[in-house]
């Protein structure tokens, strides 16, 4: 067949990946010292993505037990979406109690997130569009306009003061047209790494309200700021309010079960009836996509959630992991100091999550990499949890030279 007959020959190529197209340039360096600083994944010590021991404990026993290959339900394994709510509510919130709470297991956080784009385009009013902070991740943009909204961005981020421009957020939200969708990072998952504290939180509510918005909260982080619990205060604070809302959660980072991808969207009515018929509407969205969920990530997720001792080993590796980025936080800092760096990089203490804006200018990223092998995005955004005490002296060192 001719390139002319061909279905194919007029598709253009795509353009790379921001963060991806880095870990490609990453790979090709033979400087032995490189550094991947651009990729968004937990890092141990040895800069190894960890396979918990928990989650091996609980492969194991679900190996053991296993006695089927059956087709999940289109909304998942019970036992799981049981547990996805008991960590964004607690066991006894009211709006689990009223059967207000519909949960389906999904592909990822980033499953979660286009299910409910796909659910909120069939059923938001025809006249609302999305706004994502400025910044966010590129795929957010790209899975709310595959899904066919309008996608617009809010004031987020001050990189004067490297914090949260509070102010100017609000006063977008207050200008926003009726029935806007809004997503919101609930914890640690803004690319900056700079997160809202509880009393914003709670002023956001009453916007929200007053101005008939409609909140999209991402909560891919749960555990990696203060606490499970604590980190799910966003989310709790709308419950309480009485707000209907969507929710997509992750294990990918909580449990390393990445390529398991084990995500779930959730979804908050006003009342048991509003959740019967939305729960029939998203099994439908489920059903055109992928029809049904893959078993062994929820099922290990289920086991560790339901098993006092697996629950018990696993909040502690969740914590083991969230002092280590705080740590390696710390140390940046201080080492950064002690080099008499050109910047005042205390800020970075600040942050929270695996992220930080580095508030390193284009021309010095592209010396770091060229130069140090230290690879970071465009934007100067760094992946904290891929530093340990290995490489930091070396990454401190370069930024030093490059400023």
């Amino acid at each position: 067949m001719s390139q002319a007959e061909s279905l194919f020959h007029a598709i253009p190529l795509a353009p790379p990946d921001p963060i991806l197209g880095v870990t490609d340039a990453f790979n090709a360096d033979t400087n032995p010292k490189k550094v991947n600083l651009g990729v968004g994944v937990y890092q141990d010590g040895q800069g190894r993505i960890p396979v918990l021991r928990s989650v091996r404990e609980a492969e194991k026993r679900w190996f053991e037990t296993e006695n089927s290959k059956a087709y999940l339900p289109i909304d998942g394994l019970p036992a799981y979406r049981t547990g996805v709510q008991n960590l964004l509510f607690g066991t006894d919130h009211a709006v689990v109690k009223g059967g207000q709470v519909v949960t389906a297991q999904v592909l990822g956080g980033t499953g979660g997130l286009r299910m409910g784009a796909d659910f909120l385009k069939r059923f938001a009013p025809a006249s609302s569009e999305v706004f994502l902070s400025s910044p966010t991740w590129e795929n957010h943009r790209a899975v709310f306009e595959a899904a066919g909204f309008k996608v617009n961005e809010y004031a987020y981020y001050d990189p004067e003061t490297r914090g949260l421009a509070f102010g100017k957020m609000v006063a977008s939200l207050r200008a926003m047209p009726k029935s806007s969708i809004v997503l919101l990072h609930a914890c640690c998952h803004n690319p900056t790494g700079v997160d809202l504290d509880a009393g914003q939180w709670q002023e956001l509510t009453g916007i929200f309200r007053e101005q008939n918005l409609i909140p999209f909260l991402d909560l891919a982080y749960q555990g990696f700021a203060e606490g499970l619990d604590a980190d799910a205060f966003a989310v709790r604070a709308f419950a309480d309010a009485g707000i209907p809302m969507v929710i997509s959660s992750s294990f990918s980072k909580s449990f390393s079960l990445y390529r398991e991808r084990v995500g779930a969207v959730t979804l908050v009515t006003a009342n048991a009836d509003e959740a019967k018929r939305a729960t029939s509407q998203l099994k439908r969205v489920i059903r055109s996509s992928y029809s049904n969920p893959s078993s062994h990530g929820a099922q290990v997720v289920a086991l560790i959630l339901t098993d006092a001792e697996l629950r018990k080993a696993w909040e502690l590796e969740l914590g083991e992991m969230r002092e280590r980025i705080l740590r390696m936080r710390t140390l940046f800092v201080e080492k950064l100091a002690a080099k008499q760096a050109a910047r005042d990089f205390s800020f970075v203490r600040k942050q929270r999550g695996m992220f930080s804006y580095s508030g390193l200018e284009l021309p010095r990223v592209q010396r770091l990499r060229t130069e140090f092998g230290i690879y970071v995005v465009d934007s100067g955004r760094m992946c904290v949890a891929a530093m340990n005490e290995g490489n930091l002296d070396y990454i401190t060192d370069s930024i030093a030279k490059v400023l």
